[in-house]
């Protein structure tokens, strides 16, 4: 059956993800004629970090709060008919998919994606059809954990990649552990730790600019960092994703035309 726009399949856990990381990338996926579909563990509807969202981090709120043009994003999000009725996990027939986005989070309900065989298993066939395949944060955990059964291997292995770095994982633990203690803790070991050992070298983890402060926006994408490995393209944390976002779009865009 013929389909007048490209498709993007959006894994959400069933709660807990950053606003930030699915917003920004549906809305510009939207804005430029792609259908975002969405896919969650049961089939219901899901819904961002609520710290993120609306309760904050008191004086530390500045820093990490979802940026308000960002958030206005996400409120336009969950009143897409798509985000509303999402399909579930064993659901999905990526015949009907022209890429897969796999946002982030660190908040603990995020592990109802990372930890999910069958969201595994989705993505181990995306990459196995070379669809465009991105991810950002928490969510390249995901991929990492996704066994290749023709190698017994990461789909990672022998992939550049980037994720949520030790550093930036670490920063946002110690400024809030003394109240929020493991919030920003995920797993006890970090995101970059874990993806790096399902890698083909060390040295295919890039961390980019080492001095991370300023998030990116539409008019400045220079600040993000992203890294592509032919058709997948990962991000490091919510202030990569306007950067992401416009580079996925090119992306899905270039391999629907090819």
């Amino acid at each position: 059956m013929s389909r007048s726009n490209p498709v993007v399949l959006m894994l959400l856990p069933a709660m807990d993800y950053d606003p930030t990381e699915s917003a920004v990338i549906w809305d510009a996926l939207t804005a430029a004629g792609i259908d975002v579909q969405f896919a969650t563990p049961d089939g219901e509807s899901a819904y961002a970090d609520s710290r993120l969202v609306d309760e904050g981090f008191s004086v530390l709120s500045p820093v990490l709060m979802t940026r308000p043009n960002d958030l206005s994003a996400y409120r336009r999000m969950t009143d897409d008919p798509r985000f509303v009725q999402p399909l579930a996990y064993d659901a999905v027939n990526l015949d009907n998919v022209d890429g897969l986005f796999i946002p982030g989070g660190h908040a603990k309900g995020v592990r109802s994606l990372l930890e999910s065989s069958v969201a595994q298993d989705i993505a181990v066939s995306a990459f196995a059809r070379n669809l465009p395949v991105a991810a950002v944060c928490h969510g390249v955990l995901l991929l990492a954990r996704s066994i290749d059964p023709a190698t017994g291997r990461s789909i990672l292995h022998g992939r550049r990649t980037t994720a949520l770095t030790e550093s930036l994982e670490l920063s946002g633990w110690r400024l809030t552990r003394l109240w929020l203690g493991d919030y920003y803790r995920t797993y006890p070991t970090t995101v970059e730790a874990e993806v790096t050992s399902t890698l083909a070298s060390k040295q295919d983890f890039e961390r980019g600019p080492s001095f991370t402060v300023l998030r990116d926006s539409p008019t400045h994408l220079s600040r993000g960092f992203t890294v592509r490995d032919g058709n997948y393209l990962s991000g490091r944390w919510p202030g990569d994703c306007h950067r992401l976002a416009a580079e996925y779009v090119d992306l899905v865009l270039e391999n629907c035309r090819g």
